[in-house]
């Protein structure tokens, strides 16, 4: 079976950038994000053998969301410093991407989980096994038969593959309730509200009872009052946290499945050795090649 392994690059970069030192190049550019997403990335292939691997990133340019609810995400990335260490990192590790083959895509006015949901659909009608590769929630709603995360649980070593039934055991609902479950919470993260006083066991308790949001609110007048006097003042906070976490699918963005097929070892040890990146080179069984005129971002 054919199976792509989709990346969320940024979301892999934030973790390796917070769980690796403060490596920096002789500019002052810090470089540690680049070295542990290769990391991750040797790992994921090494453990789950795609046949097919495509990199998605977010755009720096605000999204539909932004314009949305103009609070959305106002909370991130507050410290100028980290936010600059990152997108500076985006560039060289897109650029290292394209020199091994791998597809990356970024699109202006979308988040890089519209385009992860879109590829993930486009791959599931030409009967791909998905996995995803996320530290993002909010993509347990793309969770199906077909499509499954593979989530960093400590530092950049530990993962667990996510599937329906522990989406159902992490969350209190199915991933086809993810977007309702935080149309009634809200997601502090991203910044947007929710229903003011419904919490995650009162939000699992009614979508278990009721199914959906809209349905939810339709019958109202069975909702205990304390819940549902919440419910009818959060009624517009609800509805557009949904649609602020509901992940589109439809992004003008397309796939070329043989172009999107995993590089070989050799061509990764290529860029590896150009790199200079010496444990990763090891990892992959390669030698070490001393070229003292190639300029390194960094020795590892």
């Amino acid at each position: 079976m054919q199976s792509l392994l989709l990346l969320d690059g940024n979301s892999l970069l934030h973790r390796a950038y917070y769980a690796l030192p403060d490596w920096r190049n002789r500019s002052g550019e810090a470089t540690a994000g680049v070295y542990g997403f290769l990391s991750m990335l040797l790992k994921a292939i090494s453990e789950l053998k795609p046949t097919h691997l495509i990199v998605v990133f977010d755009h720096p340019s605000p999204t539909f969301r932004h314009t949305m609810y103009v609070g959305y995400q106002t909370n991130r990335e507050k410290d100028r410093q980290i936010s600059e260490d990152i997108w500076g990192q985006v560039i060289k590790l897109q650029l290292v991407l394209e020199k091994m083959g791998i597809p990356v895509f970024q699109t202006a006015g979308f988040e890089a989980d519209d385009i992860i949901g879109t590829l993930a659909k486009q791959a599931g009608k030409h009967k791909f096994q998905v996995t995803i590769i996320t530290g993002d929630r909010d993509l347990m709603q793309l969770v199906n038969k077909q499509v499954s995360l593979y989530m960093p649980q400590k530092g950049l070593t530990d993962a667990t593959l996510v599937d329906e039934e522990i989406v159902m055991s992490r969350m209190g609902v199915p991933p086809d309730q993810i977007i309702d479950y935080k149309g009634l919470v809200g997601d502090s993260s991203d910044n947007y509200p929710g229903v003011a006083g419904i919490g995650p066991k009162t939000a699992a308790h009614l979508l278990a009872e009721f199914r959906s949001l809209d349905n939810l609110y339709k019958h109202l007048p069975q909702v205990p009052e304390a819940a549902r006097n919440k419910l009818v003042t959060g009624y517009e906070g609800a509805i557009l946290s949904q649609k602020l976490a509901t992940i589109k699918t439809d992004v003008p963005v397309t796939a070329n499945w043989q172009e999107a097929q995993t590089p070989s070892e050799e061509k990764l040890l290529a860029v590896l050795q150009e790199l200079g990146y010496k444990s990763l080179i090891k990892r992959l069984g390669g030698e070490v090649e001393v070229n003292t005129n190639q300029p390194k971002l960094f020795e590892s």
